[in-house]
């Protein structure tokens, strides 16, 4: 292409197609790449997909997007071996508009959201993999792709490749992240009669519940596994830092087949129908993991730049919020024709000064904490189960002596000072 773009937005998932939508509303030029076959083929999430920052981009989205179920509850299974403590929230005012989440299968809304984009004047091109930013002068001012004669320009080129953005690290922007930085997620689709997952789950109607499980689930790693509901299918999944696979030798089939086989786990996916299974990187680094996110000529968003918030599974969103603030800030760079680091940085400001720079320091120390000390995981949900068994075992025993019995079992193996010190700990990466 000789055509020269304002933007290029490499990768049209959510963060991508968010900023080339934005950046498209405001006027500008905009090239989006997609090196699969189509916007969500290459793409994997969980399946949770957040109303409020979607609806920023596109108001009243749900109305025409290829959506799920609206979440109605959300469940939080804490697992043993052959026990769940279950905790969770549901509300029926969730199931009206303008909702609060919904379920979805990226396959299908990632190539709506791009279609957005493209309604606005987005040129979009899939099967096209960019090998490399092009610079002069210090100024990343266009890529190079695999295509014949496959070098293009912008004014700016936005950097939405995904969690393990070759991109970005062959800028500098950031290293080869560690194991304990990055988690890895296998989970399944498995098609199941709509009225099947309404009795199993408690629904009606077209209602969705979507449901966090720890503990054993991961046999004691750090991560979580889920449940979330679709239309006539269910999604499962799980995942653990590269870190934590690496000491249990565990390999993602192995603990996703752990999970299907778990006896609480299991009646809620009798009989579902195997119909497609996928395995994606999650960056579970954090706030001391986000890259630079700012250069000359070049911005980085979404999974891309970090931004995920493992403990509230939040990460489309942030994506999203991450792509509408990169374009403002692009919008006000050709405003004064300023595409230098300095010109682009009120992307970099936002991004610090708004829900996800406010989030991710809050929790900036957890996941280093949890990984550091396992006896959260692997010591204390085994024994709220237990605790939650003997409590509500009528036996005859005396309330106050099965308290001061449960007491003496949290405290048996870490003593008093190990168990205040522990909780002081969790407390204090939470607050």
């Amino acid at each position: 292409m000789s055509e020269k773009f304002d933007v290029i937005v490499v990768g049209a998932g959510p963060a991508g197609a968010a900023c080339a939508n934005i950046c498209a509303q405001n006027g500008l030029k905009v090239l989006m790449i997609e090196r699969g076959e189509y916007p969500g083929s290459k793409n994997v999430m969980g399946g949770i997909l957040y109303r409020k920052q979607t609806e920023e981009i596109v108001p009243e989205f749900w109305k025409e997007a290829p959506i799920e179920r609206p979440v109605v509850e959300q469940r939080f299974w804490l697992l043993e071996k052959e026990s769940m403590v279950s905790m969770g929230y549901k509300g029926k005012e969730w199931a009206q508009e303008p909702y609060n989440n919904f379920t979805v299968l990226r396959a299908q809304f990632d190539q709506w959201f791009a279609k957005k984009a493209v309604e606005q004047g987005v040129l979009l091109i899939n099967e096209t993999v960019v090998l490399e930013c092009i610079q002069e002068d210090g100024k990343v001012v266009g890529v190079r792709t695999d295509r014949p004669d496959g070098d293009i320009y912008a004014d700016v080129v936005v950097l939405a490749d995904g969690v393990n953005s070759l991109l970005a690290k062959s800028l500098g922007f950031h290293k080869e992240f560690k194991p304990d930085q990055v988690a890895l997620c296998a989970m399944e689709v498995l098609n199941m009669p709509k009225g099947k997952i309404n009795d199993r789950f408690g629904l009606e109607g077209n209602e969705g519940c979507s449901v966090e499980i720890f503990g054993d689930a991961t046999q004691g790693q750090l991560g979580t596994a889920f449940l979330y509901t679709n239309k006539d299918s269910i999604n499962i999944g799980v995942g653990t830092t590269l870190s934590g696979m690496i000491r249990a030798k565990v390999k993602p089939y192995e603990l996703l087949e752990y999970v299907k086989n778990h006896p609480m786990i299991r009646p809620y996916i009798h009989d579902g129908e195997p119909a497609e299974y996928l395995a994606h990187l999650i960056p579970e680094g954090g706030y001391y993991a986000i890259p630079k996110l700012t250069g000359n000529g070049v911005l980085v968003i979404g999974d891309a730049a970090q931004l995920v918030n493992a403990i509230h599974r939040e990460g489309s969103n942030m994506a999203m919020a991450s792509g509408k603030m990169a374009a403002e800030a692009i919008v006000k760079a050709k405003a004064k024709k300023d595409f230098s680091e300095v010109g682009l940085d009120s992307y970099r400001t936002s991004i610090y000064d708004s829900f996800i720079g406010k989030d991710l320091k809050k929790y900036k120390d957890l996941t280093h904490t949890f990984e550091a000390n396992p006896q959260y995981l692997n010591e204390y949900i085994p024994l709220m189960n237990r605790a939650a068994s003997q409590f509500f075992t009528i036996d005859g025993t005396p309330k106050r002596e099965k308290q001061a019995k449960i007491m003496q079992s949290f405290t048996a193996g870490r003593g008093k000072f190990g168990v205040v010190k522990d909780m002081y700990q969790a407390w204090k990466v939470m607050k």
